[in-house]
């Protein structure tokens, strides 16, 4: 993540974070449409209206410009889902919550959710490895692994491996998300309502 102070620590002015909001948005919008190996600087400043010289300006190239779309995405979602989770008085719930809440928000901004999909599977590092994944997934697999905690605390839910279930529960919320793109008319909500039911059932104390 990029910080908000530019390299001298001066604060970026209100017009610099919106062109860089609206170079995010015209990435997005972009990523969405063509796909990531057709994201060209040159093609998401066509889209944004403005030069690619403006892009590089606020961004240094791409793969710094990719990492905010990321993060902006999963910063939205969470300020989406967790107040979401935490307004629920059991583990159930709150599992249920979390997949259906994820689920509400990739129909309501399919866009984003394509766009992110692409970056995942096509961006690489300088080593030609993903660049996101593995050890990104880490403050995800942290916050799962601490809704099933609170579970197991309260005798809820049985004794069993956090992790295995934390990477377990993003991976099928990731599959999910991959089926629809791929199938545009499959019921996302009624797929994230049995994904719930089945890490309730899995998970629960009988």
């Amino acid at each position: 993540m990029q910080s908000k102070n530019k390299p001298d620590g001066q604060k970026r002015s209100f017009i610099e974070e919106a062109r860089r909001a609206q170079i995010i948005e015209a990435a997005i919008e972009t990523i969405a449409e063509v796909g990531y190996p057709n994201a060209s600087l040159a093609r998401i400043a066509r889209t944004a209206g403005i030069s690619k010289g403006v892009i590089s300006y606020h961004f240094n190239g791409k793969d710094e410009l990719m990492d905010q779309v990321v993060t902006g995405v999963y910063t939205e979602i969470a300020e989406t889902v967790v107040p979401r989770i935490l307004a629920q008085d059991s583990a159930s719930a709150r599992l249920r919550t979390h997949v259906r809440s994820v689920a509400e928000y990739g129909l309501a901004h399919r866009g984003r959710l394509a766009a992110v999909g692409e970056i995942f599977i096509h961006a690489r590092d300088a080593e030609g490895n993903p660049r996101f994944g593995g050890r990104q997934a880490e403050p995800l697999y942290e916050s799962l692994e601490g809704l099933y905690r609170s579970g197991q605390e309260s005798g809820e839910l049985r004794d069993f491996d956090v992790r295995v279930m934390a990477v377990s529960q993003q991976a099928s919320i990731d599959a999910m998300f991959g089926y629809w793109r791929a199938n545009p008319d499959h019921d996302l909500l009624a797929h994230a309502d049995e994904l719930g039911e089945l890490l309730v059932r899995a998970t629960r104390a009988d």
